[in-house]
């Protein structure tokens, strides 16, 4: 829980990681090469403080995230969202299995989210089950981009994915997290293309679709998908940390989805340990638009708004429960102005 100038804010972190991409685990260049473009992300977007050595960020213990996340982070809640590159990590990069040891010891504070791939086809299936049996998991995180032997990516509407999104709405599983944002090497940009996230959307109006990072680069594609798609959010995972280093490109980003998504939609993601959430939050709370004319079609962001974001809106898809004095103090919301209402999540 955050608390500023007499407002309270319940805060659901709903996308970050567990990694471990130690020298040990690490199989190839690739798993080299990939988690040194996740340390530039680091490096380059957040305040010096806050800033790690690359030897800590590879692996980071379980004592660095409880106090980064519930001490001094602000965080009531989190979700830790699955990848797995097996091609890249002997053990994976950030598992299921590793990401539910913090489920089974802080229940409390965390809920864990698995993955699935498409390209295993019937055995996917079979895996889908039995990893929803076993960890119970709410949600699935999907990354089109992952390499699997000879294939570098697929698509959210390929045949086999559609029949693994049937398989989620069979069982109950109603969130789909999908990584749509910048590209991490040696990865494909192309795989993260948002436009397969419209024609499924439209085929599984019971699922909640989260499109992780809001589709940066392509933002603009992401807002015109997600005014058709009722069930299509934004996790604001990488575009966060642009408050602190490109404050006038956070504006525009926070701006335009406001606007075209509306604020019942949107979800903060602090992406750790790429980013800490406690000066995101910090940051996004005392955040208002710069005072002049660029800006000026855009509503104001009130606390309410912020409130929405930081974690009530996340809080419902994942039916988490919030105190009574963190709720909306006034009933009502509102969307977009372009925006479709949104759908339930059930």
């Amino acid at each position: 829980m955050y608390e500023k100038d007499g407002e309270k804010y319940f805060v659901v972190d709903e996308h970050l990681h567990f990694w471990d991409a130690s020298p040990e685990n690490t199989t190839n260049k690739y798993g080299e090469g990939f988690i040194k473009c996740f340390y530039d992300y680091h490096a380059n977007l957040s305040p010096d403080e806050y800033t790690w050595t690359f030897e800590k960020y590879r692996k980071y213990t379980e004592e660095d995230i409880m106090h980064d996340l519930f001490e001094v982070g602000h965080v009531d809640k989190a979700i830790l969202q699955s990848t797995y590159l097996t091609d890249f990590y002997d053990n994976g990069f950030n598992t299921i299995e590793r990401n539910h040891t913090l489920v089974e010891k802080y229940p409390d504070k965390f809920l864990s989210n698995f993955g699935w791939d498409p390209r295993n086809e019937e055995k996917g299936l079979e895996m889908l089950e039995r990893d929803f049996e076993k960890y119970g998991s709410k949600g699935v995180k999907l990354y089109t981009a992952e390499w699997k032997g000879e294939s570098h990516g697929w698509k959210l509407d390929d045949p086999w994915s559609l029949k693994h999104l049937e398989k989620c709405q069979e069982l109950g599983i109603k969130n789909v997290h999908i990584h749509k944002g910048p590209t991490i090497w040696p990865l494909n940009r192309d795989a993260f293309d948002v436009a397969d996230v419209d024609r499924t959307a439209t085929l599984f109006p019971d699922l909640n679709f989260v499109v992780e990072h809001v589709g940066l680069p392509r933002l603009e594609d992401f807002c015109w998908i997600g005014t058709q798609e009722p069930n299509v959010y934004g996790g604001l995972a990488v575009a966060m940390p642009f408050i602190h280093a490109k404050p006038r490109y956070f504006a525009q980003i926070i701006g335009e989805l406001l606007y075209w998504i509306g604020e019942d939609r949107l979800m903060f993601a602090s992406d750790y340990a790429l980013w800490q959430p406690g000066w995101l939050v910090e940051k996004f709370v005392d955040f208002q638009y710069p005072d002049d004319a660029e800006f000026d079609d855009y509503a104001e962001i009130t606390p309410d708004i912020k409130r929405k974001i930081l974690g009530l809106n996340a809080a419902k898809l994942y039916d988490i429960e919030v105190p009574e004095e963190l709720q909306l103090a006034t009933a009502g919301s509102t969307t977009g102005q372009i925006a479709a209402d949104p759908v339930s999540p059930a």
